[in-house]
């Protein structure tokens, strides 16, 4: 059982990496049929619906793209914003999904923001009074501690599963719709977004399996 886990807490995230990488470096390179590169993606899709007070910047970093609900800034990574490709059309229209998702107040989301400054607080704490609760068996209750406090950070992980599933759908309905891609190119826009999702579906996994393994332990202990 041990080993089970622990190849599964390894071999998840290492090959969902290896999984967006691989599907990544393989669209990048395939230049999309509407010519446009990732910033004039962004910037069509957040005007056609109303967002154009939404910014879209370069930044650096490789696949460094991300949507800041703060400063309403599409941030896309040096070869997204510049280049034409199927791979950066798909990444570029899934952080405007995230700046559709704030628009509309999508309640995932909002619940997600919510909880960042208590998964903030408590992310690093949670692991002081587990090592404290791990080594210390008289301090079992420590170790509870812990667990509640971690299985905050286990919540945001699994709520983020839906924000970022969302992205992807409205994403692809926005390059659909609008028709910013072909017909041809929406399996391969698609594998691409799957790929990212990977991401985030092996954090999570690998977040509920350290949060299992730890109420075992607790609960034996009990």
């Amino acid at each position: 059982m041990f080993w089970i886990y622990f190849i599964a807490i390894l071999a998840l995230p290492i090959y969902a990496q290896m999984k967006v990488k691989s599907t990544y470096n393989k669209y990048s390179k395939v230049r999309s049929t509407s010519g446009m590169t990732g910033a004039q993606v962004a910037r069509r899709i957040l005007d056609e619906n109303g967002l154009y007070n939404v910014k879209v910047v370069r930044h650096e970093g490789f696949l460094s793209d991300h949507y800041n609900p703060m400063t309403k800034v599409v941030a896309l990574s040096p070869q997204n914003y510049d280049e034409p490709s199927v791979a950066g059309t798909a990444v570029a229209a899934h952080e405007v999904g995230h700046a559709i998702q704030d628009a509309e107040a999508y309640k995932f989301l909002v619940f997600r923001h919510k909880m960042v400054p208590a998964v903030n607080l408590t992310s690093n704490a949670s692991w002081i009074f587990i090592m404290m609760g791990l080594f210390f068996s008289s301090m079992n209750s420590l170790l509870w501690v812990g667990i509640v406090m971690m299985s905050i950070g286990v919540i945001f992980q699994l709520i983020t599963l839906p924000v970022e599933f969302d992205a992807s759908n409205r994403a692809m309905d926005q390059v659909v719709q609008l028709g910013i891609i072909g017909q041809e190119e929406e399996p391969h826009a698609k594998k691409v977004l799957s790929a990212a999702a990977m991401t985030y579906v092996a954090a999570a996994a690998v977040a509920v399996l350290e949060l299992a393994r730890l109420v075992l332990i607790a609960t034996n202990r009990d």
